[in-house]
């Protein structure tokens, strides 16, 4: 039986109309998703992630840094694939993330991480967020 795990989202930062600022924050993103390295079977690696850097071409006030992965049954260590995730959350500039689990033997889900004041900061020393899953039936 086939046991891939196909898992993809976005993490969106939140629009300004201040351009310094919004560079600034691209930038960190851009170092802390670089900086990911993974290890024997990493969850989170660097080449999952992308994001437009050029504005006008998908990219104009909100940042969206889009990512997705295929695995060997990664819902049997979803545990420690969503505690990585929200370490990741906790480096970056964002207001929402939406990830979404593909798995042939449980079906589909969706985890959704709202920040609960509108943005997150990586100065903030916990996250501050609502989180909610649904399950497609």
């Amino acid at each position: 039986m086939d046991s891939e795990s196909i898992v993809y989202g976005c993490i969106r930062d939140w629009p300004s109309s201040d351009s310094m600022e919004r560079r600034m924050r691209r930038a960190l993103n851009r170092r802390v998703l670089n900086s990911l390295t993974g290890g024997a079977w990493p969850f989170l690696g660097k080449e999952m992630f992308s994001q437009c850097e050029q504005v006008g071409a998908g990219l104009y006030r909100t940042q969206v840094i889009h990512f997705g992965a295929s695995y060997d049954g990664v819902e049997y260590e979803w545990t420690l694939w969503v505690a990585e995730f929200e370490a990741l959350l906790k480096r970056l500039y964002w207001a929402s993330a939406v990830v979404h689990l593909d798995t042939g033997l449980n079906g589909c889900h969706t985890f959704r991480w709202e920040s609960e004041n509108g943005f997150h900061s990586p100065q903030e020393d916990n996250l501050h967020a609502r989180c909610a899953w649904e399950r497609e039936g």
